[in-house]
């Protein structure tokens, strides 16, 4: 005989986190994409640094193209004021040549320093994702050496490893590694589960919610009794990694204070060498106006025009040069500080 038997009903099943073995894995997730997001920022960090300082040895050139233009018209001038001496009968065609080699190699260095701005500008042009000609109509003209704040506070030794990203990835991941361990020294505890189930028969649809329903709710605890020491070679294993990962740390905590006390070193070494050429400067200016208008004058021979000449230029050069790494000494300790350095507007 044919007939009609209907059945509805829905199992359940809980395992318990009683020894915290998934809260352990999900905080470890967090601390991953935790240290993920740092060592991001330490990138971003990185280019932005790497973006100022070519910014400022772009600028940097230029201005030392500037001096080097100058002095070359003031050789130029000392040269024509050589050629009218040396036709008077005043001086002598050494001098003229002497002039004349001077000039030409000043002229002889500005290939180079417009190769080295042209190279600062297309490595510009590709850290910010450019061709590197790309760049090359904005950053041309030139402009002046961005200037550094008067003063700069430095906080040591805490706000600098809770601001540098580097540190930071470096201390999520020593957490993550932490949670691990906990959560593989969970997982050699005992296993608990509970399970439900409920369930309706009738031999009609209408009639299944009438029928008394059937219910079962079971528990069960497991525990390996052997496992060929599997689970505690992992545990000893995700040790194994917390220890080097706070070996990581402590390492990172080290070079961290290492740049910070570096940058600053040298940052102090740049303004006292700064500030020694612009005295130095000055002096050689005046020399050498003093040089040029005696040997107008017939006072002094060529030979002293030309030196003065020659220590003002170097001078200068130097100078430039000083003002270029003590503005990018600012940069360094604000990359050492974990601190993005700012923009420079342009337009």
């Amino acid at each position: 005989a044919a007939g009609n038997a209907l059945k509805a009903g829905f199992d359940a099943s809980w395992e318990p986190d009683f020894f915290g073995a998934n809260a352990h894995a999900a905080a470890a997730a967090e601390a991953d994409a935790a240290a993920s997001a740092a060592t991001l920022a330490a990138t971003q960090l990185a280019v932005a640094g790497e973006v100022a300082l070519d910014y400022l040895a772009l600028r940097g050139t230029q201005a030392r193209l500037a001096i080097a233009g100058a002095s070359l018209a003031a050789q130029a001038e000392t040269a024509q004021i050589a050629r009218w001496r040396a036709q008077a009968g005043l001086a002598s065609a050494l001098d003229v040549a002497q002039a004349e080699t001077a000039v030409e190699q000043t002229r002889a260095g500005l290939p180079a320093l417009q190769a080295s701005a042209a190279q600062s500008r297309h490595a510009l042009a590709v850290l910010t994702g450019r061709p590197p000609a790309a760049l090359d109509i904005l950053l041309t003209p030139a402009a002046a050496l961005p200037q550094p704040p008067a003063g700069l506070g430095v906080d040591l030794p805490a706000a600098t490893l809770r601001r540098r990203p580097d540190v930071l990835a470096a201390e999520m991941q020593l957490q993550a590694a932490a949670q691990r361990v906990a959560q593989q020294d969970a997982a050699t505890r005992p296993q608990l589960a509970l399970q439900a189930s409920v369930a309706w028969s009738a031999l009609t649809l209408g009639g299944l919610g009438t029928q008394a329903a059937a219910a079962s709710l079971l528990g069960s605890a497991t525990q390996p009794l052997f496992d060929g020491g599997r689970r505690q070679g992992t545990l000893g294993a995700q040790q194994a990694a917390f220890d080097a990962a706070r070996a990581t740390y402590a390492a990172s905590v080290l070079a961290a204070l290492q740049d910070v006390e570096d940058a600053l070193a040298q940052l102090g070494a740049a303004q006292q060498r700064l500030q020694a050429l612009r005295a130095a400067e000055q002096a050689a200016k005046d020399a050498a106006l003093l040089a040029t208008q005696r040997y107008a004058s017939g006072i002094v021979d060529f030979q002293t025009v030309l030196d003065t000449q020659r220590t003002l230029l170097g001078v200068q050069d130097s100078a430039a040069t000083a003002q270029t790494d003590w503005a990018s000494g600012h940069i360094r300790v604000l990359k050492a500080l974990g601190i993005a350095p700012p923009r420079e507007k342009t337009s």
